[in-house]
């Protein structure tokens, strides 16, 4: 058994849980983890530094694509990073949790 890990980022804690509340809501996620952190990027050449909150998440390999489109269709950014980590394992009772959790 395995699952995906998806790294988003957000504006802020609100705008991150206004999108992963309704995923966890409609069990496409089992979890998601939260942290603070400062970003640096170039944006229509120019180099920005802001404050973001990272989203890490945890589903079944196969919701990737719902997790992705509604990230997509729900984010302030006009390009958001959705990042699908390769497949990964854990525990068998964590990962026995993630499939309980999840449709």
């Amino acid at each position: 058994m395995s699952f995906l890990i998806i790294y988003t980022t957000h504006r802020n804690q609100e705008e991150a849980e206004n999108i992963i509340l309704p995923l966890l809501n409609n069990d496409i996620i089992a979890c998601a983890n939260y942290f603070p952190i400062i970003s640096q990027y170039k944006w229509k050449g120019n180099i920005e530094k802001i404050e973001e909150v990272t989203a890490i998440l945890k589903t079944r390999t196969d919701n990737y694509d719902k997790v992705r489109e509604y990230i997509e269709k729900s984010h302030t950014y006009e390009t958001p990073c959705i990042i699908k980590l390769a497949q990964v394992d854990a525990n068998d009772s964590y990962e026995q949790w993630i499939q309980e959790e999840t449709k």
